[in-house]
């Protein structure tokens, strides 16, 4: 993973956070795929979900937000028109 490592990652993980997380990719890559992955290649998978795809997902949260608070805001902002007095 030469190229990925250079790239720092977007999100981290507490260490309870990180090997809880650990243990259920190697669950996972056991039961649905019979693969005996030992702890490194795990971290491995797991980094690069953290650097690759993690990012994307994070970036559509960030959107899902602006898009909710901007909505919120137009309400507001709708509400204070109508308290106005003439």
């Amino acid at each position: 993973m030469g190229k990925s490592r250079s790239k720092p990652p977007i999100l981290t993980l507490a260490p309870e956070q990180e090997r809880e997380a650990l243990d259920k990719l190697k669950r996972f890559l056991e039961d649905r795929f019979e693969l005996q992955l030992g702890s490194f290649e795990v971290a491995e998978v797991l980094e690069l979900f953290t650097k690759e795809i993690a990012p994307h997902y994070y970036n559509r949260a960030i959107f899902d937000v602006q898009s909710h608070l901007k909505e919120r805001f137009e309400s507001i902002e709708s509400d204070l028109w109508a308290l106005e007095k003439n």
